[in-house]
């Protein structure tokens, strides 16, 4: 009975799976052939192993673009998905790292690290996952002050961001000249750092994305009330907790690999909860391969529109983000 009951679910996680995955190689291919050295069509022929192997392309493609586009790939997956856990578990659409000051707490821990002299693992990952668990914690507290109020939790998260920002302007003001131009391009969301040391991010949120994916059915529950979820036999103090550690833990390790990109886990969950709906079944895949791909296309217009050089990607998903952010405060409002 129960088995017929979740076949039409399953049925669509394949299909939306199949689907987003497709997607996500169309982009990872986009994303390997493309940037600012031109030579798309060649950069095809070679994968496509049409033309004779070129060392110079080659290097390109395999060295500096395919260990940026992984990266990208796990950025966007972990703040998409990270965004989907915290707008589910605080009921609140506009809630999502970025906004809740959750990756601002990150960065302030990252450049506490960097100037300490940190190696980014473990390091900086553990000065950084430190700094987003406090911020969550201040967060948290300053929106339980006003039980039932969503505003109030959000406010205080936009409160601690700006906090954040003053305590980051503080350590680069007392920074070492040498130091403050790579902090201040690594604030803007910067993957061109991305190498073999990224590695470690992979093998971090991996776990991670299978332990949401198995309680994304607590986490449906979760959505219907506290009382209704522990009625349903769901410990929300325990499941809470244990989604909380882990979408911070998300945050921290593609902050301190990529610094502050914002909005993406407030655009891409929105956008597929309105088309998908609100089932975390389908949901957490969804988030996690529309957010890989969403990053990548992002990092290939940073490469791509600059006659010169690249701009940020952060620059990118802000202009994108923030109006969608606006047009949803403004919907929330009416």
């Amino acid at each position: 009975m129960n088995m017929i009951g979740y076949t039409p679910v399953y049925k669509k996680l394949i299909t939306v799976t199949l689907v987003l995955a497709l997607i996500l190689v169309v982009s990872i291919l986009l994303g390997l052939t493309g940037g600012s050295s031109g030579g798309s069509g060649a950069a095809w022929a070679l994968i496509l192993g049409l033309v004779e192997p070129d060392a110079t392309l080659e290097a390109i493609i395999w060295q500096l673009r395919w260990p940026r586009v992984l990266l990208a790939a796990t950025v966007g997956a972990s703040l998409s998905l990270g965004g989907l856990v915290f707008q589910a578990l605080l009921r609140n659409p506009l809630a999502e790292p970025y906004i809740l000051g959750v990756s601002g707490g990150s960065a302030v821990g990252a450049i506490l690290g960097i100037l300490a002299g940190f190696s980014v693992f473990p390091g900086l990952t553990l000065s950084s996952f430190v700094g987003s668990l406090a911020v969550l914690l201040l967060v948290l507290l300053l929106g339980n002050r006003k039980e039932g109020n969503s505003d109030s939790l959000l406010l205080g998260g936009v409160m601690v961001n700006a906090f954040c920002g003053a305590i980051i302007m503080f350590l680069i003001s007392i920074s070492k000249t040498v130091q403050i131009q790579k902090i201040i391009f690594w604030l803007m969301g910067d993957l061109s750092a991305a190498g073999t040391e990224s590695l470690p991010l992979l093998l971090g949120v991996l776990p991670c994305f299978l332990l949401i994916f198995l309680l994304a059915q607590p986490l449906n529950l979760l959505l219907t009330g506290r009382e209704s979820a522990s009625a349903m036999g769901v410990n929300v103090v325990v499941m809470s907790l244990v989604l909380l550690l882990t979408a911070s833990l998300m945050v921290s390790l593609t902050v301190c690999h990529s610094g502050l990109i914002g909005f993406v886990g407030l655009t891409i969950p929105h956008i597929l909860r309105l088309v998908l709906g609100s089932d975390h079944r389908i949901l957490v895949p969804a988030c996690i391969l529309t957010g890989a791909s969403y990053l990548i296309l992002c990092d290939l217009l940073a490469r791509s529109l600059p006659s010169q050089g690249e701009m940020s990607v952060g620059i990118v998903t802000a202009l994108v983000g923030a109006p969608l952010f606006i047009s949803l405060l403004w919907r929330e409002s009416r």
